[in-house]
This record gives C-alpha cells, structure tokens and sequence, in this order.
C-alpha cells in the first residue's frame, strides 16, 4: 500500500503538490509510489529559480539505481525556491518524499492556481490509477 495524504494534488506523471495560496506558491515532489517504484535516489536535478515552467514539459531528471526519469511538470509558473538538501542527500526522496524531500517551489498566479490545480487529482483519483 502507498501512502497518499489526501491533503494534496496529483499528477499523472507521480509528483505532488502542496498549495500554500497565502505565499502564492505550491510546493512540488515524488510521490510514494514514485519513489517505490524508482529505487534508491542518487541524483536529483531540479529546475532554475526563476525559470518558467509550462505544465506537461519536462523540467528537470531523478536518477536512482534502476532508471533515470524526466520530472514533468505539474503545473505552470515560475520556480522560486529549491530544496537545496537534495544536492546532498537525494535520498530523502525515498525516506520521506512528502515532507524534507519536497523538491521544488512554484509561483502560480493567483488568477490561474485554482484552473491549475483543477487540473490534477485528488487522492482517490490518484489512488485508483496507482492500484490498477
């Protein structure tokens, strides 16, 4: 069984988000199934504070011991915050992938963060397609 909070949105593609609508911001990570699915986490590159992120398009990688894979992401804005720890521990991905190793930050316009969080699933939705 994964562990889904049912607090936050879903991507197809596994990652998480965490609204903060206060800071404008949402938080983004891997979800449990992800890290499960992936293996041990030896690398993580995350995109650049500042840069633009269109939802659908790859925005940075995740390499561990079986695979590397895109991080697509799960919403559009611009990046502003990093979780610097991951440079040198990315295996927090694995030990605790919805609290210290979240990956990045998110500025969302406050006109289009409900659109884009509309867009994501919730934990049941999320729930149903990692149990198929």
């Amino acid at each position: 069984m994964y562990d889904i909070p049912t607090d936050l949105h879903y991507s197809q593609d596994h990652l998480w988000v965490r609204a903060d609508p206060d800071r404008g911001v949402v938080r983004v990570g891997i979800t449990d199934f992800a890290q499960q699915s992936l293996g041990d986490v030896v690398t993580v590159t995350l995109p650049e504070p500042g840069e633009t992120l269109a939802a659908g398009e790859a925005c940075g990688e995740i390499e561990s011991t079986k695979s590397i894979s895109d991080l697509i992401a799960p919403v559009a804005g611009t990046v502003r915050t990093l979780n610097d720890g991951l440079e040198n521990t990315p295996d927090l991905v694995n030990t605790d992938p919805y609290g210290e190793g979240w990956m990045f930050d998110v500025e969302v316009p406050p006109s289009g963060l409900a659109e884009e969080l509309n867009a994501l699933m919730d934990a049941a939705t999320y729930q149903a397609l990692v149990s198929q």
